[in-house]
């Protein structure tokens, strides 16, 4: 696994976003794990979360992509703060682009999107924090095909799940690489998560134990890509 895989999932951990117990998911699932990207405040973390999903954009796309599209509403900062990451780690200026809940009718900045508008030729990556449904592609995507004839070279997501989406039998990210075309993935999986925590000390304390493992494991049974 590499190095800077290793260090996010510290960094998921350190900073209480990636959390252990039973935590009941919007799609109504028992879950033994929980993540949530909103509990990245400060501005050491915003500015390393950044640089992992750079590092992690970079690692798999390349350079060649000209924006990066953050969904509202989280989507907002991490495409702000992996722009300026971009730029520091790899001196390549790409811009943000986010849409708006609201369109807004009036002022210089008035329309349906925050940040940089898009533009015909341009080569895009969307970014999320995680994709348990692919609902907020369905909004998203066509509203990015609609602003202008843009290319979306692919997605990434912070954490991927690695269960079945709405169809029952592929994952989120592979229903959406079939409905839309382009591209998806993670700066890290669940499995490399599990993998890396489990039975191994951290700070003093085992996070991933035998008996967290195993409802892992049953809640893969149940909801994993099979």
């Amino acid at each position: 696994m590499e190095q800077y895989k290793q260090e996010f999932i510290q960094f998921m951990v350190d900073s209480h976003v990636l959390k252990f117990g039973e935590f009941t998911l919007k799609s109504g699932r028992k879950s033994p794990f929980f993540m949530n990207a909103g509990a990245y405040v400060t501005g050491s973390q915003l500015k390393k979360l950044g640089e992992y999903y750079a590092k992690a954009i970079h690692n798999t796309y390349g350079d060649e992509f000209d924006v990066l599209f953050g969904p509202a509403y989280k989507g907002i900062p991490i495409s702000v703060v992996t722009a300026v990451a971009y730029s520091e780690l790899y001196g390549k200026e790409v811009r943000y682009c986010s849409d708006r809940k609201e369109e807004k009718d009036h002022g210089a900045d008035k329309g349906s999107f925050l940040g940089s508008s898009l533009k015909d030729g341009d080569r895009v990556i969307m970014i999320e924090d995680v994709t348990t449904s692919g609902k907020s592609m369905e909004e998203t995507v066509p509203k990015v095909k609609g602003a202008a004839d843009v290319t979306i070279k692919g997605l990434m997501v912070s954490l991927n799940r690695m269960e079945v989406g709405k169809g029952g039998e592929k994952s989120a990210l592979e229903e959406i690489h079939d409905l839309y075309g382009f591209d998806t993935a993670a700066i890290v999986t669940m499995e490399e998560v599990v993998e890396y925590l489990y039975n191994r000390p951290y700070k003093g304390e085992v996070i991933i134990d035998d008996a967290l493992k195993a409802a892992i494991d049953a809640y893969y049974e149940q909801y994993g890509v099979k």
